[in-house]
């Protein structure tokens, strides 16, 4: 136990970050520092020299036996016939475990793909560990934060090998020949690992978490999930992190491999004049066909078993030395002791109804603030679904539910609910003047006298119970089973300046590219840059529907890169820039030749 707190403190990256400025770019070095080496090991990759193979012919190739009896069957009209006889046709175990591959497979980007299924090998393991382990339990043990942190890092390598693969893929036309299926799978793949990780970062149960999972909530809340996907509730998203979202993505990757052991490698580019129609036809024909020039040798089973130890030792010696962050979360408890006066200011913007809460909208009221609408408002179609009233839900009920051995308190809440509106406007409205002179005698707060009732006793009790941690326990008992729904204790701290600040000194606010950032000097969310992009631009960022832009304009970008085979003049980049001549090298020299 005590050696994995030594290595993980080898590098001690729970230090403030250091961000770097470009007019509307502000970045991490920590992401710059990832971006940077997956384009460094991009470039290696289609330069450095790749070992040469053996070739081999046709002769010395091993194929499986043809077993042809279900062709001469009587049961030829039944269905599980034609389906054995459809996946024979395109599945033999030939193309499942290959043992020679086209030659012009010679270049080190091929092996990102095998990479990718290493380390999500990984980090699939690990996340079971720690699921065995429970959702505290690397917060309390050495070992459970040793084995997040090969989770961790398991996770950074798995999406920057399958970006690399993305590029290499990209810069390939790997659609061509009728292989736009696979490509397809492929970019689905990645947009679902995508959704894994965010949910994964959700499910920490600590600042990071608790502060993506509050922004976070306003673009899903713009576009009406929010009623249904609750990113501040803890249980919901360990669902789909451990067990729903896993189930798409494992099935999307398998869908993708079989595609690529079916349709095989992409073949060269060949580079033949437009007006030659002929031509290009017959090529776009014997692309989509077997290859059937020379090969080599190809031992699958090796490959991968080469790829998950070095990817594992990789991993693991990220997590022995560089560890992973764990910024304690932020409670109503440990706000209200901090920042007590924040904490008194924000619980009296509650019962007066000017908090953010008390006039957001859906799907938690019926207020305006924050629903967002380009032509028609998702969020009003979706409805309210988490009813919550500030002042009663943060203040009243929690209190009501304590109060039953302190008269005084019991006296001043039945005071405060039996006065009509106008009264309680004034009593806190008088309260809201005096409360810039808030001072604090033995921890108690004390604002000058005036007309305010039975408020600065209702706050005063809310402070001290919140400080016990009743509050927190109070809004997390309301949540049926588990309370695993942080949806109203977080509500309660974003409505306060305490939490914002924090983020904000931790470089994780939206203008600065907060969502892809981590605590301390930890590499975040760089997959996440598309997205982040929007709210650095000035006309956006201030817009009241910066969340919907954001979310329209990631989807539209995302569509693109999905139907890229069926868009003319994206789908001929590869061409025009052709870097294609670099990972196929050696065949265009050998075809010279």
């Amino acid at each position: 136990m005590y050696l994995f707190n030594y290595l993980g403190s080898l590098v001690n990256l729970n230090l403030p970050g250091h961000y770097l400025h470009w007019s509307i770019l502000t970045i991490s070095l920590a992401n710059l520092t990832i971006i940077g080496l997956m384009v460094v090991i991009f470039g290696l990759a289609i330069i450095l020299p790749f070992p040469k193979g053996k070739e081999v012919s046709e002769s010395q190739i091993s194929y499986e036996p043809k077993i042809d009896q279900d062709f001469k069957s009587p049961n030829s009209n039944m269905l599980t016939f034609k389906l054995r006889k459809l996946i024979r046709k395109y599945l033999s175990l030939d193309n499942l475990i290959p043992d020679h591959q086209p030659v012009y497979v010679s270049s080190w980007i091929y092996v990102f793909g095998i990479a990718t299924l290493a380390a999500l090998f990984i980090v699939i393991l690990s996340g079971l560990i720690l699921a065995i382990g429970g959702v505290n339990w690397w917060h309390e043990s050495t070992l459970g934060h040793f084995i997040n942190s090969i989770h961790l890092w398991g996770v950074e390598l798995f999406m920057s090998f399958m970006v690399i693969h993305l590029w290499g893929k990209f810069w390939m036309s790997a659609w061509r020949g009728k292989r736009m299926l696979t490509w397809m799978t492929g970019v689905l793949a990645f947009l679902v690992s995508i959704i894994e990780a965010f949910t994964g970062y959700l499910s920490q149960q600590n600042f990071d978490s608790q502060w993506i999972s509050t922004n976070g909530k306003d673009a899903i809340n713009a576009t009406g999930l929010g009623s249904f996907f609750n990113i501040m509730n803890f249980g919901q998203m360990i669902t789909w992190h451990i067990v729903l979202i896993p189930l798409a993505l494992v099935g999307l990757i398998l869908l993708h491999i079989l595609l690529v052991r079916i349709k095989g490698v992409v073949s060269p580019v060949v580079k033949i004049k437009r007006s030659n129609k002929q031509l290009r036809k017959k090529l776009a024909s014997l692309e989509s066909t077997k290859w059937k020039g020379p090969n080599r040798k190809y031992d699958i089973i090796k490959e991968g078993i080469i790829a998950t130890i070095i990817v594992s030792l990789l991993i693991i010696g990220l997590a022995f030395i560089l560890s992973s962050p764990d910024d304690p979360p932020v409670t109503i408890q440990s706000w209200s002791k901090i920042a007590p006066a924040d904490f008194v200011g924000t619980t009296l913007s509650e019962l007066n109804g000017t908090s953010e809460t008390s006039q957001y909208g859906p799907p938690y009221n019926y207020g305006s603030n924050n629903v967002q609408k380009i032509g028609f408002s998702w969020q009003l179609i979706a409805g309210v679904h988490q009813q919550i009233d500030p002042a009663q839900t943060f203040v009243l009920y929690p209190l009501e539910k304590l109060d039953y051995d302190n008269p005084t308190l019991i006296n001043a809440i039945k005071e405060y609910k039996s006065a009509s509106q106008y009264q309680r406007i004034v009593w806190l409205t008088n309260y809201s003047v005096v409360l810039p002179k808030l001072t604090f005698k033995n921890n108690s707060p004390i604002v000058p006298k005036t007309n305010d009732g039975p408020v600065p006793e209702i706050i005063n009790a809310e402070l001290n119970y919140a400080r016990s941690g009743a509050i927190d326990a109070s809004l997390l008992s309301e949540s049926p089973f588990y309370g695993s729904n942080y949806s109203k204790p977080l509500l309660f701290i974003e409505d306060g300046n305490y939490f914002s600040s924090l983020a904000k000194t931790r470089h994780l606010y939206g203008t600065q590219w907060g969502v892809m950032n981590e605590t301390g000097s930890y590499p975040g969310q760089p997959w996440l840059w598309l997205y982040t992009l929007w709210y650095q631009i000035p006309s956006f960022s201030t817009s009241a529907n910066v969340d919907l832009i954001a979310i329209y304009l990631t989807t539209l970008c995302t569509v693109l890169l999905l139907l890229v085979p069926f868009i003319p003049g994206i789908r001929d980049v590869p061409r025009l820039v052709p870097i294609y001549k670099l990972i196929w090298r050696k065949w265009y020299k050998k075809t010279k030749s």
